[in-house]
């Protein structure tokens, strides 16, 4: 027994060493991606009709994440460790859709380059200065990634006066790619969000703004039709109504009175499927409309909550987060009635400017980057505790987390690097 594992071992090692470099390497991540899949975002079930089982579906969302990653990997069939840009996009959106930004968010691919070339060196920023900028082009960096997104509002001219203008010049200039995720990252289960009040310990942790799944069927319609026949021809003409989605329906039952049939359909294709089905009698007296509402996508959203496993005092709730977010100074407004000694065993957070997030939220300690000083004093009168650390403070150390999920998906010859020059614009002096 002995001898043949020892045989076996040396043969497994004659094949690593003469398979080629780069099929190791498109082997080693796809191995990767399957030990770490629960990093990566899995969509939420829609009510789409699905004749497949439970587990069936569940081994379905896991295939499709891993195919869709060596895909990526060893495009068009072959693994020669280039990625190019779209590429990246895909890994990315993989890690952290961009569905699940706020619709006010300007969100994605910000600046693409006239000329594609492979991605060999990304940048990671929080915010997109001259000083980032400048490293970007001593780098030689292919895509800079900026939390913030550097462009917002729309732009009607391109001049060097306006700084955020003039950075884009710079990034045209350069064939530097510029995307940014911004609440997509703070959305996504075990992102900045999730990140940030696991700086306080272990605990029961919920979402204060539940994201809600982007469906595209609104509207369910039920009816009945006498036959086979009819119902064929009936789905036909609602087909034309809807071309733009799939089209998905279900004959729940047939009994005498006839053949009971639910279509579901999108906002645009309500109007014509309803004046479709009321052309003919069997379904105009039988019709009835139904609005769906949208599942909620569980463990994704803005804000967290968390119930502490381990309770502990404001002072030392001040000491943890310092060490998390690696700070010497945050500012701390005490609850009335609180003391440092106080207990903390409910923490609400919200990375950046949270105070439309934590508003009305009823927990001993509020953690967030900035609030309006009247937002503070209103939080305070209701014997709530709260710690600012200045916005970006408060975002800044999830690009080192976020680097190492990325790195591992990609080949080795892309290089992943935070950025050295991006630091919040606020110190204490």
């Amino acid at each position: 027994m002995h001898k043949s594992l020892l045989m076996l071992k040396g043969c497994r090692n004659l094949f690593w060493r003469f398979l080629p470099f780069t099929a190791r390497v498109c082997a080693r991540r796809s191995l990767i991606t399957r030990s770490s899949a629960s990093l990566l975002y899995h969509p939420p079930s829609t009510h789409s009709q699905s004749f497949l089982t439970s587990r069936q579906t569940s081994v379905l969302q896991h295939s499709t994440v891993r195919f869709s990653f060596t895909r990526s990997l060893c495009h068009s069939g072959h693994c020669s460790g280039l990625m190019e840009l779209k590429e990246v996009l895909q890994v990315l959106e993989q890690l952290a859709p961009l569905s699940l930004a706020e619709s006010w968010d300007n969100v994605g691919l910000l600046v693409e380059p006239s000329k594609p070339r492979p991605t060999k060196t990304i940048l990671l920023t929080n915010d997109l200065t001259e000083a980032v900028m400048e490293e970007a082009e001593n780098m030689n960096c292919d895509l800079l990634i900026s939390y913030h997104p550097p462009l917002f509002r729309p732009v009607k001219r391109l001049v060097q006066k306006d700084w955020k203008q003039r950075l884009a010049i710079r990034a045209v200039e350069a064939g530097i790619a510029v995307f940014s995720p911004h609440t997509s990252w703070d959305s996504v289960k075990g992102g900045v969000n999730d990140w940030l009040v696991g700086g306080l310990g272990s605990g029961r942790v919920s979402v204060l703004n539940q994201a809600i799944a982007d469906a595209s069927h609104n509207h369910k319609l039920e009816f009945m039709v006498r036959s086979t026949e009819e119902l064929n021809s009936i789905l036909e003409e609602v087909k034309a109504c809807d071309s733009g989605t799939t089209l998905h329906y279900s004959v729940n039952r047939s009994d005498s009175c006839g053949i009971h049939v639910s279509v579901t359909c999108s906002d645009s294709a309500l109007t014509p499927s309803v004046q479709t089905l009321l052309k003919h009698t069997g379904t105009s007296q039988s019709l009835r409309i139904l609005k769906l509402e949208k599942p909620p996508l569980l463990g994704h959203g803005q804000g967290r909550f968390s119930v502490l496993d381990n309770p502990v005092t404001i002072a030392t709730a001040i000491q943890k987060i310092k060490s998390h977010l690696g700070l010497s100074h945050i500012r701390l407004a005490l609850g009335v009635g609180k003391t440092p000694e106080s207990s903390v065993w409910t923490v609400a957070v919200c990375a950046g400017s949270g105070a439309s997030v934590l508003n009305g939220v009823k927990a001993d300690l509020y953690l967030t980057g900035e609030m309006s000083h009247h937002e503070v004093l209103d939080a305070v009168a209701k014997g709530t505790s709260v710690i600012l650390t200045d916005h970006s403070n408060s975002e800044r150390g999830f690009l080192s987390v976020f680097r190492e999920r990325l790195a591992v998906r990609l080949p080795e010859t892309v290089t992943v690097v935070v950025s050295a020059h991006d630091r919040d614009p606020l110190e204490v002096v």
